[in-house]
């Protein structure tokens, strides 16, 4: 029998691998969105694995739990993030108060 790719196993992985610098770059909310798509993407082929009646056609099959890690992982770090940008953004006085610190820091720099 010939053997057969889960169709979103490595986007997946891509999208968790992303979603780690998406934390970083936009206060967790591209992490948490990227990650819960390759999450939900590769909870929907370890479904199909498990409704699967052979498994072993499947080639990528080892792959999916290492997306499914790194989707969680990133998951962590972009609610992680997105918490402590609240948290700052709160403690500066409000939504007013961050975007002035942000066109000055814009400002001193150049930008």
């Amino acid at each position: 029998m010939e053997k057969q790719k889960l169709p979103n196993v490595t986007i997946s992985l891509i999208l968790g691998i992303v979603s780690f610098v998406a934390c970083c770059c936009s206060s967790g909310i591209g992490g948490v969105l990227l990650s819960g798509i390759a999450l939900f993407l590769a909870n929907k082929d370890k479904k199909t694995l498990q409704e699967s009646e052979n498994p072993e056609i499947y080639e990528n099959a080892s792959q999916l739990k290492t997306a499914r890690t790194i989707a969680i992982i990133g998951l962590a770090l972009g609610v992680l993030s997105l918490i402590i940008s609240i948290v700052y953004i709160i403690s500066l006085g409000g939504i007013d108060a961050y975007m002035e610190q942000q066109r000055q820091t814009m400002e001193q720099f150049g930008l």
